[in-house]
């Protein structure tokens, strides 16, 4: 096989991995959204998606899962030790965007590579409405999901205090306030990706989170010069 097709192959794999992920979340939430969550079964929401109930496990591990959707994880390691090393040169805000940017995987197809590719924003944006929705209205949800960004809080605040650390071996020096300034770049800079998550829902879906997400990290920046 031709590289050209091996690549185009594992680009339609991808698509295809992106429409089957979104087409149960959105039958999750949709079944969810109608009958209440805990009405809803695994075997409901695959025949919904047109998937069989074995494709769905492949994506979620539950219906719940499904519900509150992905959530961020951290990078590969190059990545991670790309902006551990960046050094003090590049400011600390605009590593961790790239960080960020490089971690979300919101499913957005290729405009042309995809015949659905003009209804995907509708889908998107109404994903996210119905979820919203359901969070708010169902605790052990919102529960679980703020468990979930915890748990993606705390590895950042991680990678952040290795930052810190290799651009100030004083701060290293002193584990208690490097910690508490780790944790402090880290709230700022969850501030900064709900703002952009924020925007995005609210305007439909219909532009790159990344772009979104760049552009909530360079209004921070420049709030930051703003209050000096």
């Amino acid at each position: 096989m031709a590289p050209d097709s091996t690549v185009n192959e594992l680009g339609l794999r991808e698509r295809k991995r992106i429409a089957t992920r979104r087409a149960i979340q959105l039958a999750a939430v949709e079944l969810a959204s109608e009958r209440g969550f805990d009405r809803v079964t695994i075997d409901e929401i695959s025949h919904v998606a047109n998937v069989s109930p074995r494709t769905f496990f492949n994506y979620f591990p539950s219906k719940e899962s499904a519900i509150i959707g992905e959530l961020p994880e951290l990078p590969d390691e190059q990545t991670v030790e790309d902006f551990v090393s960046a050094g003090p040169s590049q400011p600390i805000l605009d590593g961790i965007s790239t960080l960020l940017i490089a971690a979300i995987d919101v499913g957005e197809p290729v405009d042309g590579e995809d015949d659905d590719a003009q209804q995907a924003p509708e889908s998107v944006h109404r994903l996210h409405t119905l979820r919203r929705a359901l969070l708010k209205d169902n605790p052990e949800l919102f529960a679980l999901r703020m468990a979930s960004m915890h748990k993606f809080e705390d590895a950042l605040s991680g990678v952040v205090q290795r930052r810190l650390a290799h651009d100030d071996p004083a701060l290293a020096a002193d584990e208690e306030a490097l910690h508490q300034r780790a944790r402090l770049v880290t709230y700022v800079a969850f501030a900064g990706m709900r703002h952009a998550w924020s925007c995005w829902a609210d305007h439909g879906g219909v532009e790159p989170l990344s772009d979104r997400l760049r552009s909530s990290f360079e209004q921070l920046s420049a709030l930051g010069t703003q209050v000096r």
